[in-house]
């Protein structure tokens, strides 16, 4: 017998990449889900075994995105505007200063950080957030320097922006992602009201960008030379991009983003293609139920990987690479803030076969990261809390 809520890809190439069906021989309702108290956390089954849930720190408001330093300490945004330090007992600090103000409205705010690849030397960070602006607001990065031990951010210099900043407070994406290479991928929503602008090559809107580390447009990037286009841009065609990872084998960029009513999505996030949105989608309009554009493939748009109807909320994004799960070596992990879950996906190479579903009814998980411990953390934005996943 086994435990968990598991769902497995059907055979055909072509919808492998594409639909998820329930996998048999799941247990009986109302056993699967269910956790139990134990001394330090709650005890959840899976697949692969009972998995411990451990609240690390709590009483942060709307925390979005966590970035581990090198002594295993956490740097934390939250989402209001401030960012703190928690370290591995729990203790959170206060507010570092120096944050620039934000547009903290609707779904927008401090959103993701990420250390530079060397921190270790330069104590470098990156952060994105809503910018406010006269006519409204953007999405845009700033780099800074951490000073741990007195709680600040020194030399902040915005090195991006989107170049439109409409009203609205809702699809600012955002999260951050260095290359291998060293350039930095930041991807981008389309502001909810302007999902056409996702097509548009001469628009940041809807798109992921490929910066260097202080904002200029790598030469090698798929548009630029090309008349009328953002030289930043490396794909398109997205709504709004809320996860975002590198293959450990590949080094390529996954991104999954939120779809309308259906069709959030898992790509492989290729330079110089097209993702679709809004004219090639699996979802269908809020009010009136009604497909959006013309269909759901389209030989010139990329194909999900998977594709989630109806949505779960997709937030947060990991490759599993470590030894404290290790049946879980190379599995995509995916929080989910509707649906308040994390799903653990098996890839066979560049395709998922199997989806299971874990810590149902958890909180609506916000990030989800690998630790220097081997373990996964997750934020739950809900009930503003850092909880640590340990095998049982």
């Amino acid at each position: 017998m086994q435990d968990g809520k598991v769902r497995e890809l059907s055979s055909s190439r072509t919808r492998a990449a594409l639909r998820v069906a329930l996998l048999a021989g799941m247990l009986a309702a109302g056993s699967m889900h269910a956790p139990l108290a134990g001394a330090t956390g709650m005890v959840y089954p899976s697949e692969t075994g009972p998995l411990r849930v451990t609240e690390v720190a709590r009483g942060l408001e709307s925390p979005w995105a966590l970035a581990f330093l090198p002594d295993g300490r956490m740097l934390v945004t939250e989402r209001p505007g401030r960012m703190r330090i928690v370290d591995t007992a729990g203790r959170v600090s206060e507010p570092i200063a120096g944050v620039p103000e934000v547009h903290a409205r609707g779904q927008g705010g401090l959103l993701d950080v990420a250390l530079a690849p060397d921190f270790d030397r330069d104590r470098l960070i990156v952060f994105s957030y809503a910018e406010p602006t006269a006519r409204g607001a953007r999405t845009a990065v700033a780099r800074a320097r951490l000073d741990v031990d007195g709680l600040r951010l020194e030399d902040v210099r915005r090195i991006f922006a989107q170049d439109e900043d409409p009203a609205g407070n809702h699809h600012w994406g955002s999260r951050l992602v260095f290359g291998r290479d060293g350039r930095l991928f930041v991807t981008l929503g389309d502001r909810f009201h302007h999902r056409e602008r996702a097509q548009a090559l001469d628009s940041h809107l809807g798109k992921v960008v490929r910066i260097d580390p202080d904002g200029g447009v790598p030469a090698d990037n798929p548009l630029v030379g090309r008349a009328g286009v953002r030289g930043e841009i490396w794909s398109w065609g997205h709504r709004n991009v809320q996860g975002a990872a590198l293959h450990p084998r590949t080094g390529e960029l996954w991104t999954h983003e939120h779809g309308p009513q259906g069709g959030d999505e898992i790509n492989r996030t290729l330079g110089g293609r097209n993702y679709g949105w809004p004219e090639i989608t699996y979802g269908r309009e809020y009010v009136t139920g009604r497909k959006i554009g013309a269909g759901s493939e389209r030989e010139d748009v990329a194909a999900p990987v998977l594709q989630w109807t109806p949505s779960i909320a997709p937030s947060g994004m990991a490759f599993y690479t470590g030894d404290a799960f290790p049946q879980w070596q190379g599995n995509l992990f995916v929080g989910a803030l509707k649906f308040q879950l994390l799903a653990r996906l098996v890839l066979d190479g560049e395709r998922v076969v199997r989806e299971e579903r874990l810590l149902e009814g958890l909180g609506r998980i916000r990030d989800v990261r690998q630790g220097p411990d081997g373990r996964l953390w997750l934020l739950d934005e809900s009930a503003g809390r850092v909880l640590r996943i340990d095998p049982q």
